[in-house]
């Protein structure tokens, strides 16, 4: 078995043929942290590489991480808890009033394969389940998006929530989505702002100071 072709069908999007290659990698030995680690990781770089060259477009990607997903399905029941070495803790979510979650759902899949361990709030989450996760989670990162103009503001109530709470100090604050700048990152206090999913996985490592 070539186990370089699960990297590639990853890159191309074929979900099944992916499912397939690691189902058999398992039942031959092969163990699931090697994987994730030479293969699903690497091929979700180039993913995002080939996206920042202007090759892949927002449906490549959503193809490949749909791959990327069939592949975890498999793995993750197979690992014990705590085996897997991430690059950090993300609590991620669509701020409140704001039920668009395409973009961050992107999200969500590339920092998994860029090594990072994702708890998804999902969509509309208020301040105070930001927090709550955070604290439970002992979270690293809370990336927040925000889809319209009108919820934007929530993202500085959630930075204020985490403030009060005194989780602040110990999580970088990264956001995104179609109407936020730098500029308005700067103003309300987050960290990083990234324009797009592969961007958010480089801005996170950065983030954290991984290489």
């Amino acid at each position: 078995m070539d186990l370089q072709q699960i990297y590639e069908l990853v890159v191309v999007g074929d979900a099944p043929g992916v499912e397939e290659l690691v189902e058999q990698a398992v039942g031959t030995g092969v163990p699931p942290l090697e994987i994730i680690s030479r293969y699903l990781i690497p091929a979700m770089t180039e993913v995002g590489a080939r996206f920042e060259r202007a090759e892949f477009f927002v449906p490549e990607m959503i193809i490949a991480s749909g791959a990327m997903q069939a592949a975890l399905t498999v793995l993750k029941p197979l690992m014990a808890e705590g085996q897997l070495d991430t690059a950090g803790q993300v609590v991620l979510g669509t701020v409140q009033g704001d039920v668009h979650d395409l973009g961050k759902n992107l999200v969500s899949v590339m920092l998994e394969g860029g090594g990072f361990a994702v708890t998804d709030l999902g969509a509309d989450v208020g301040p105070e389940a930001f927090v709550e996760t955070v604290r439970e989670h002992k979270a690293d990162i809370v990336g927040m998006s925000a889809l319209m103009t009108t919820t934007m503001p929530a993202m500085e109530r959630t930075i204020q929530a985490l403030i009060e709470a005194g989780l602040r100090h110990g999580v970088k604050i990264l956001v995104g989505g179609a109407p936020l700048t730098q500029a308005y990152c700067d103003q309300i206090g987050a960290d990083g702002y990234a324009p797009d999913a592969p961007s958010a996985v480089r801005k996170a490592k950065e983030l954290l100071g991984i290489a």
